[in-house]
């Protein structure tokens, strides 16, 4: 098999190597632009996962790189005069150079044809003649570009500025450093690679870049600039050019990786941001996979395919994490609001590779010195000498008068089991069990504030003294039996109402008795839906009254907290939507125009509602959909709430439009609950594909929220915070006391 190899990179040269180590009758080429000794960038890095990968290919160059790398498995933060020095990151650096030196001898070796300063315009032109050919061209790849139009693919350019520079100071850890001034917030991403040679990546939002005159500014004036800012760090060293511009990172992806005889690489097919480290290994790992299948299949179109499949997955995830990492470094003004520990735990855990307990076995120092300064912000009493602090999710957290033991929420769940609106058995024990199981805060589902509120004839509600009784009896088994608090959500199903419970047709209309829906606008929720009416000022005082008259009788109950739903396209959601809400009155339009109604809800009940009680609000802080309600307008939300007395907002996403699309993943709400948290100043709980302790210690931890609802989790599992102390050995948890000869003894 003849194969033509497109860039000399390390992606190319390390396939070349390991076809030809695999069967040396194979003619292989490559040809590349630069000299043999012209290349970018100053250092590479490798983490301990990926040597083992170089060793397991080839054992020659590992041997060879290995005695060429400087190694380290130490991160230091530089942040606000402090340097957090986290330990048990094992990584190693070497001069790009030196590696394609290294390479470029072990092809030789092995018989690789090797064409340097071919500059090559067409790619198609050294298709000709060949059985397979790999585009290895990097990120400005010409192969990719030629055969876009079969493989389709995606750059997405991200809004941060970087440049990529050297220096000859020795760092003796994984470096990063950020400086605040009049400008903005810069940060330097630096290691060293070999002897008195490191590489220094500046960084900077775009309003920084273009505060400090970075945009008019020359290579030189640059390099003068962050020698300025960074000159603590550099302690008199310079920083080194390398044909150094300031650019913006590529999130390239592509459809299909590979048609007929043609493959692609490394950058040339996907890029993964620089703050993971993760290009070179990207791109070596995938001339391990494709080489492996090439060797396992006899069919190059087979072999193709299932290399394809293979390296998708993995470097899928590894996008995702970079994703999550470079979203942190582009938002990191969000970030700087926090002291040292939480700043650099924050860093640390942004892709969500790294967790509490992750980070636990790496460097146990640091965690328990982060656990105890989160305990003593909480105004906890600090552990003895030698004893281990409770971590972060068995603090206590208190809003107004109510004190929560534990950080874990019992999320809204709809049981569409009452009876008329009324909470019966099924209510008392399923959230009467949860509140056993050991949460510190357990909501009821979203009950309505009318009969004509409701998603299905099942949905619970409070708009009778009847509801209000029943509601007491849950209430009062949660206080006479638990240590948990209890919270109310109120709300009004808006065009979701007169529905089928969910296992018997979600969201499909009732087959006989429906009643009539009103919302902002006359939109149905999808096609099929009924159409709601277009609601009238009348309608709208009617609705307020409602919840007024359903928080005097939760305020009569007894719930402790009592939260509005304004998430999820029921009633107040689609007002804040421009797509649900298209009025062209007061109550639409603008973004404050569409908050006009909830808001003066929010005002009315707030009102009535004792005001040593605190006050929730959930959001879906984004419709996921271009043009609809997005994370800004949550803010804008948010501050609005925060100035109206509202405590806490629990923040959700999506179920506003059937054409949503959501980024799903871990926490993947998270980041939205964070920003309003740290943008606005007001305490947020956070929901949504949080499954285990190690998340809800990492999210408390890091800053992104002060409370964690679970829903499904507590579904499986009614005693999920009793199993999850049981598991991390946390003392000091509340047992019922008919439970107590059940609970772990260590």
């Amino acid at each position: 098999m003849r194969t033509h190899i497109l860039g000399g990179g390390p992606a190319g040269l390390y396939l070349s190597i390991l076809l030809k180590k695999s069967d040396p009758r194979r003619e292989v080429h490559v040809f590349e632009r630069n000299a043999p000794d012209d290349t970018f960038g100053w250092g590479v890095v490798f983490s301990d996962e990926t040597l083992g990968n170089l060793e397991d290919a080839d054992r020659e160059s590992f041997r060879a790189i290995t005695q060429a790398f400087a190694y380290w498995d130490s991160l230091d933060i530089h942040y606000r005069g402090t340097c957090i020095r986290s330990r048990g990151h094992g990584f190693c650096g070497m001069s790009r150079k030196r590696l394609l030196g290294i390479l470029q001898a072990r092809a030789r070796e092995l018989g690789v044809e090797i064409t340097f300063r071919h500059d090559v315009e067409d790619p198609a032109k050294i298709r000709e003649g060949c059985d397979l050919f790999v585009g290895a061209d990097g990120v400005n790849s010409r192969t990719r570009a030629l055969y876009a139009d079969v493989l389709r693919p995606t750059i997405d350019r991200r809004k941060c500025r970087y440049m990529w520079l050297g220096s000859d100071k020795r760092l003796p850890a994984f470096t990063f450093s950020f400086r605040e001034n009049e400008h903005g917030v810069f940060q330097i991403h630096a290691y060293q690679f070999e002897e008195g040679a490191s590489t220094v990546i500046v960084e900077c939002d775009e309003e920084s870049w273009k505060n400090a005159g970075l945009d008019a500014a020359s290579t030189a004036e640059s390099i003068a600039y962050c020698e300025r800012v960074f000159a603590e760090d550099l302690a008199g060293h310079h920083l080194l050019d390398n044909a150094s511009r300031w650019i913006q990172f590529p999130t390239i992806s592509l459809e299909r990786w590979h048609f007929d005889d043609v493959v692609l690489i490394g950058d040339a097919a996907h890029t993964a941001h620089f703050s993971i480290g993760s290009g070179t290994k990207l791109a070596m790992e995938d001339s391990i996979a494709l080489a492996a299948a090439i060797d396992g299949h006899a069919d190059l179109g087979r072999a193709l395919a299932a290399y394809e499949a293979d390296r998708r997955e993995w470097v899928g995830r590894t996008q995702k994490a970079a994703q999550q990492s470079l979203e942190w470094f582009e938002e990191v003004r969000r970030h700087v609001v926090h002291e040292p520990l939480p700043f650099a735990f924050s860093l640390l855990t942004r892709s969500r590779r790294i967790t509490h307990e992750n980070l636990r076995l790496r460097d146990p120092a640091l965690v328990e010195a982060a656990d105890r300064w989160f305990l003593a912000r909480a105004g906890q009493p600090a552990p003895a000498e030698g004893e281990r602090p409770s971590t972060p999710m068995f603090t206590p957290f208190s809003l107004r008068s109510m004190t929560v033991k534990n950080r874990v929420v019992v999320s809204p769940m709809c049981q569409y089991s009452a009876i008329d609106g009324v909470p019966n058995d099924w209510h008392l024990v399923h959230l009467g069990s949860r509140a056993m199981g050991g949460a510190g805060l357990v909501f009821t589902e979203m009950t309505d504030v009318s009969a004509d509120g409701r998603i299905s004839p099942g949905c619970a509600g409070l708009w009778s003294e009847t509801q209000r009784d029943a509601w007491r009896r849950v209430v009062d088994f949660v206080h006479g039996n638990t240590t948990a608090k209890i919270a109310m959500q109120l709300a009004h199903a808006g065009r979701k109402g007169s529905t089928r419970r969910p296992w018997e047709g979600e969201d499909e209309p009732l087959e006989h008795g429906n009643w009539p829906l009103i919302a902002p606008s006359a939109i149905a929720y999808k096609p099929g839906s009924q159409v709601p009416r277009a609601m009238t000022r009348e309608d709208m005082e009617r609705v307020r009254d409602d919840f007024v008259r359903s928080t005097r009788y939760a305020a009569e109950a007894g719930f402790d907290l009592l939260e509005l739903h304004m998430a999820h396209g029921y009633l107040l959601s689609t007002f804040l939507s421009p797509l649900t809400n298209v009025r062209d009155d007061d109550y639409g339009g603008s973004r404050e125009r569409r908050m006009r109604f909830p808001l003066e809800v929010f005002e009315a009940v707030r009102a009535v509602w004792p005001s040593e009680r605190p006050m929730s609000v959930r959001i879906s802080a984004t419709d996921w959909v271009e043009g609809g309600f997005d994370a800004a307008d949550a803010v804008a939300l948010s501050q609005a709430l925060k100035e109206r007395g509202c405590d806490l907002i629990d923040v959700s996403t999506g179920q506003v439009h059937p054409d949503q699309r959501p980024n799903y993943g871990r926490c993947y709400q998270t980041p939205f609950a964070e920003r309003i948290r740290n943008e606005v100043g007001i305490p947020t709980l956070t929901v949504g594909a949080i499954t285990d302790a190690d998340q809800i210690n990492t999210i408390l931890l890091a800053g992104r929220a002060d409370l964690c609802a679970l829903a499904r989790p507590h579904l499986f599992d009614p005693y999920f915070t009793l199993h999850a102390a049981a598991e991390l050995g946390q003392r000091d948890v509340d047992y019922p006391p008919q439970y107590l000869a059940g609970r772990p003894r260590r």
